[in-house]
């Protein structure tokens, strides 16, 4: 009876042993359906395609950039420091009254509901602006605003690039024109902190970058330009603006509408 016992513990030992071995192995696999799994579940039927979370949260934040950087702006043109300043004011309170009238009605025709106020951080940066003034106001203003900017602008792209919603499609491509016409607009202040941005970024990030070796001092050999072989007949042209500059005319953004 000992033996029986004792080969009985042995077997259930063995038995403990493989499960809790097998366990991680079945887990993984159980994953591998994760990423489409968690698409699906957060996403809901429109008839402008699937929405997911990421675009809810999208038509969020486009709607919280607003609730701050207009007043941001307006305070900006009220002080007016500097030109480069006011008309980085001027920019901020045109995009996002444009951008935001555009979120709403997208919002309006989705069923999203959105903010009426910014978020605790945003309210802290208004605040921070307030409390500054002359150059410490002016640097605050330029890089408060243009990393916030930079930030949203990753993900615009990641919205654009993976989005299957026609409506949160076409606020990305807007949006995505606000964007880079506030950074440049920020940029030209001449306040902007490259270094401080680049450093924040850094942060974490573990893997080196990849790209050729950095200049010795010798020029390199002039690239070939990029052309169409044989002759091609084509009818679009390169954007009308100066470089480093943004083309923000575009038709005026419907009234938001109730879903319906």
């Amino acid at each position: 009876m000992r033996r029986i016992n004792g080969t009985a513990l042995i077997i259930a030992a063995l038995v403990a042993t493989v499960g809790a071995l097998a366990f991680p192995v079945w887990s993984y696999a159980d994953r591998s359906g994760t990423g489409q799994d968690n698409i699906n579940a957060s996403s809901v039927a429109t008839q402008w395609g699937p929405l997911s979370a990421t675009d809810r949260d999208f038509l969020v934040k486009v709607r919280l950039a607003g609730l701050w950087e207009l007043p941001a702006g307006q305070q900006a043109i009220e002080r007016a420091p500097t030109k480069a300043i006011k008309d980085a004011g001027d920019h901020l309170i045109v995009g996002h009254s444009d951008l935001d009238k555009r979120a709403r009605t997208v919002a309006a025709q989705l069923g999203v509901e959105l903010p009426n106020q910014p978020n605790d951080l945003q309210q802290g940066w208004l605040r921070e602006l307030s409390a500054a003034s002359g150059r410490e106001y002016e640097y605050k203003f330029a890089n408060l605003l243009r990393n916030a900017h930079g930030k949203v602008f990753a993900l615009v792209a990641q919205v654009r690039h993976t989005t299957r919603n026609t409506l949160i499609r076409q606020l990305a491509t807007d949006a995505n024109i606000t964007v880079l016409d506030h950074i440049t607009m920020l940029e030209n202040t001449g306040m902007v902190d490259f270094d401080a941005i680049a450093n924040e970024a850094a942060t974490g990030v573990t893997a080196s970058p990849t790209g050729p070796p950095p200049p010795d001092g010798n020029l390199p050999p002039a690239p070939a330009p990029v052309e169409p072989s044989g002759n091609q007949s084509v009818t679009s042209k390169p954007s009308p603006v100066a470089p480093g500059t943004i083309n923000t005319n575009r038709p005026e953004a419907p009234e938001p509408q109730p879903a319906g």
